[in-house]
This record gives C-alpha cells, sequence and structure tokens, in this order.
C-alpha cells in the first residue's frame, strides 16, 4: 500500500498496490502492521457498508467523542464520492481545516481519518456504495457532528447537495 499525507495531521490517502497479470490485479487493501509501521491507529471493531441511491445525497459531517473516538479508514466500492474530513482537535496545527478526495471504485482510494476529525461525504453517482473500518465500535451516546456548511469550515462541495437527513442539516454551529 501507498500513503500519502494530506495537509491535514495524521490524515492519509491510502492507494492500493497492484500485481496485475493477464487475469486482472491482485492488491492487499488492509495490513495492520503496515498502518502501525507509519505510527497509525491499526485496530479494526467494526466494518461498515453505506449505499445511497441518487447522486447529490450528503451523510455527514459525524464524529465520536472519548471514550469512543474513532479511526475511520473509508473506501469507495461502488460509484464515486467526494469524502471529506475536518480537523476538529484543538491542539493540532491544522485545526478546523478540512481536506477533500475523490474516493471511486475506479480509483480504488482510501482516506485514513484520525480520531477526532468529523468525517462526510457527498455521492456524485447513483448507486454509490461505501466501506469504513472503524477502530472502535458505534456508540450512539459518544456520536456528535458539524454541519456540512457551517462557516467556521468554509467547505466547498463540488455539487447541489439533493438529499440529506434533518439530523445532518440542522447540527448546530460549530463553537470552538
Amino acid at each position: 500500500m501507498k500513503f500519502t499525507p494530506t495537509p491535514l495531521q495524521g490524515a492519509y490517502l491510502v492507494e492500493l498496490e497492484r500485481i496485475e497479470d493477464s487475469r486482472g490485479f491482485f492488491a492487499r487493501s488492509w495490513c495492520r502492521e503496515e498502518f502501525g509501521a507509519r505510527g497509525l491507529n491499526g485496530n479494526i471493531s467494526q466494518i461498515n457498508v453505506g449505499f445511497s441511491g441518487r447522486k447529490g445525497t450528503l451523510r455527514g459531517m459525524h464524529y465520536q467523542v472519548e471514550p469512543h473516538a474513532e479511526v475511520k479508514v473509508v473506501g469507495c466500492t461502488r460509484g464515486a464520492i467526494h469524502d471529506v474530513i475536518v480537523d476538529l482537535r484543538p491542539e493540532s496545527p491544522t485545526y478546523r481545516r478540512w481536506f477533500a478526495a475523490e474516493l471511486s471504485a475506479g480509483n480504488r482510494r482510501m482516506l485514513y481519518i484520525p480520531e477526532r476529525c468529523a468525517h462526510g461525504y457527498l455521492t456524485l453517482a447513483d448507486d454509490a456504495e461505501i466501506y469504513y473500518l472503524a477502530s472502535t465500535r458505534y456508540a450512539p451516546e459518544s456520536a456528535r457532528g458539524v454541519r456540512y456548511d457551517d462557516p467556521a469550515f468554509g467547505i466547498e462541495w463540488p455539487g447541489p447537495i439533493t438529499t440529506i437527513s434533518e439530523k445532518d442539516a440542522h447540527w448546530p454551529d460549530f463553537l470552538p
């Protein structure tokens, strides 16, 4: 796997190193030791799948607080998404900054999202499917969110948002 640092401290784009032949290719998509060798949390407690039927669906921006703060590794297995991270760690030099990457079935890239960073995505195609690995179980009592259009972050989305949950549309303003 190839790990490319993003502008956000501790966040990485992860690309598969493909071994190709006449049958197609083979690639490792997860290796705890490779993540650990870079000082990244390689513990996986839960694997999730998400599906959105319509282009323009926004999910996020979600995170969990202690004691259930989680690392996520997100990829897209069908269609394409615009995946966004917001750094919510006050001690981080990239605090309140955001980073986005296109993840798709075609590019097979993944995004490593550190603890205490909000995460969300906008579907760029109908019938988009994502998977993500999480370092801890989902804990509703620790679930939090920030609004996708909060002026504290100024996230730029690549297209119209046509579908969003009431909860995600109405997170309160971020107060540092």
